[in-house]
């Protein structure tokens, strides 16, 4: 089985570096379907059957990037695109300024002028060249936080080991350390670190058991959600009794009474 193509993306403390997925025999179209399923919350059985493949199929292609699914890189519409470059080199052929071409592309004149300083100058600039140079700088292949700051992955770790959630561990950094953002992490960079064998260098993994899920996989939001299961329907506040209660002269509803 082949793997399919490499994958980049990026959240708030993370750049992930290449990544090969296994397509475990799924088309593009099925590896769709299968994500979807699994947001709704579908077990890996339901998900087989829908595809009519075998669940441990659908169950190794998530459990290999831990539940989590890397997004393919995108362009901000902020960043200038390869047809604005053209402009900008063809601009520049003629003799036109930096200010006369950013008023021509409806762009900031700072945003022309660093584009061309950092691609070799009025002389040298191309935009073919220009315009890899940035999908490179866009991907910025670096370590997750939490593996280039071994201070922040050992307090993090330590407090994982006391079993706090990684929602209690964010909260406490941002305290301890207000202002200084080297030493904060966010929830979702942790979790994102537990659970993405992307991520191994990160942190240690085996502190998944620490959490009070114990899973060693992530679960979308829905399938977390309260099934109703052990719930009172139409259940009344303590808060929101009624006063006749407190000298306890009313008996309860049911009750015997002599």
């Amino acid at each position: 089985m082949a793997p399919s193509s490499d994958q980049r993306t990026t959240t708030d403390d993370h750049v992930i570096v290449e990544a090969q997925v296994r397509d475990y025999g799924f088309s593009p179209a099925q590896q769709d379907e299968i994500w979807k399923r699994w947001r709704e919350g579908q077990s890996f059985s339901l998900i087989g059957r829908a595809l009519g493949a075998p669940m441990q199929h659908a169950r190794r292609f998530l459990y290999q990037s831990g539940g989590v699914r890397l997004a393919p890189q995108t362009r901000s519409e902020r960043h200038l695109s390869g047809s604005e470059r053209e402009e900008i080199s063809r601009g520049l052929a003629a003799g036109e300024s930096a200010r006369q071409l950013a008023k021509r592309l409806g762009r900031s004149p700072s945003t022309v002028s660093r584009e061309i300083a950092r691609n070799g100058g009025r002389d040298r600039y191309r935009a073919a060249s220009a315009d890899a140079a940035a999908y490179e700088r866009g991907r910025r292949p670096k370590q997750a936080k939490l593996a280039q700051r071994p201070a922040l992955r050992a307090l993090v770790e330590a407090k994982l080991a006391l079993c706090w959630s990684p929602e209690q561990i964010a909260g406490w950094l941002r305290r301890q350390f207000p202002g200084d953002a080297s030493m904060q992490i966010s929830h979702e960079a942790i979790y994102l670190s537990l659970y993405d064998p992307r991520r191994r260098q990160a942190i240690d993994h085996s502190f998944t058991q620490k959490l009070r899920s114990s899973r060693l996989m992530r679960r979308p939001k829905i399938a977390r959600r309260p099934t109703g299961r052990g719930i009172i329907r139409g259940m009344v506040s303590i808060t929101d009794r009624p006063t006749e209660v407190e000298d306890r002269r009313v008996p309860a509803t049911g009750r015997a009474t002599s």
